[in-house]
């Protein structure tokens, strides 16, 4: 079976092709950008890199027709901030993109559609904590894009009858994540002292930011694709994660890396921002329906994070 992944070279996209590609599935990996320093594919990997535009719907019938696709991971995006900087684009991208996918997958019979939706899906006026039935009130394009593509992704699935599942994560952490978006610092408050860097922080230390491991974030879209459809009630699911403060993620650090230099040097106007994000989610549509479960806690993912950079320095430097 083939299955495409699109955002396949983003940060993400990458690590799960690589997953699928060890359970012997072909896959294809499509992005209008190129491999990164640290992404390395090999022939017995059976993943293939393929340029294209999710806007332009002939570059999606193409990839999808000339490679039989079965399957559709639909991890591509404009992210937060480069969406706020480019709006026409993330529309185009975010939201025509999502529409050219669900319709060539109703054309071409696509077995599955999985989508990557996100937490930015909520805005404002929010609770304590975050339910399946909270209000979605997006304040970004990168929210309201997602927002739409969720909508569209469950319209297809009613309409039409699409097998389609999608999942809401918090920010996704691990090693290659990048300096993109407010959420940046909770890679990099690892990775850099893993590097033997040190690392300068634009939050107060008790800021509070949502996310999961990659390891994590990989196993549950993989266990949402191989549950068995009849369980798949509520369509898009929520994945909170973890929310510890700055100084708490600090002091776990420093149980491995002791002479860790992190510095806070708060910038007001993210850290703001920051505060505003829900950080309390209800999980339990997840895993009473098909059995969601973390692996990854706060310490074992810093624990294991460290050891992933220090064993592949020169990729990561």
């Amino acid at each position: 079976m083939t299955t495409l992944i699109t955002g396949g070279t983003g940060f993400l996209g990458y690590y799960l092709a690589k997953s699928l590609s060890k359970r012997g599935e072909d896959v294809i990996a499509l992005d209008v950008a190129p491999l990164k320093k640290y992404q390395k594919i090999s022939e017995s990997d059976n993943i293939k890199v393929i340029k294209g535009d999710l806007s332009s719907w002939s570059e999606v019938v193409d990839v999808i027709s000339r490679h039989d696709v079965e399957y559709v991971f639909h991890t591509g995006a404009l992210l937060s901030q480069t969406a706020e900087e480019k709006h026409v684009a993330a529309f185009n991208v975010n939201a025509v993109g999502t529409f050219n996918l669900l319709e060539a997958t109703r054309i071409f019979n696509i077995k599955k559609f999985i989508f990557l939706s996100t937490l930015a899906t909520y805005g404002r006026d929010f609770g304590d904590i975050i339910v399946h039935e909270s209000p979605q009130r997006p304040v970004s394009m990168y929210g309201v894009t997602k927002a739409f593509g969720e909508r569209l992704g469950e319209y297809y699935c009613t309409r039409f009858g699409i097998d389609y599942r999608g999942v809401r994560f918090p920010s996704v952490i691990g090693p290659g994540r990048g300096r993109g978006g407010l959420s940046s610092y909770t890679s990099l408050i690892i990775q850099e002292p893993a590097l033997g860097r040190e690392y300068k922080l634009y939050v107060n230390k008790d800021t509070r930011c949502a996310f999961i491991y990659m390891k994590d974030a990989i196993k549950c879209l993989i266990q949402l694709f191989d549950a068995d459809r009849s369980k798949i009630k509520s369509l898009t699911y929520m994945i909170g994660g973890m929310s510890p403060t700055a100084e708490e993620i600090i002091e776990l650090i420093k149980r491995f890396i002791p002479d860790a230099k992190i510095e806070f040097e708060p910038d007001e106007i993210k850290d703001k921002i920051l505060r505003t994000w829900p950080d309390k989610f209800d999980e339990t549509r997840a895993k009473t329906e098909w059995g969601w479960k973390s692996e990854y806690g706060l310490e074992r993912t810093i624990e294991d994070f460290i050891e992933e950079v220090k064993s592949n320095k020169e990729i990561y430097e």
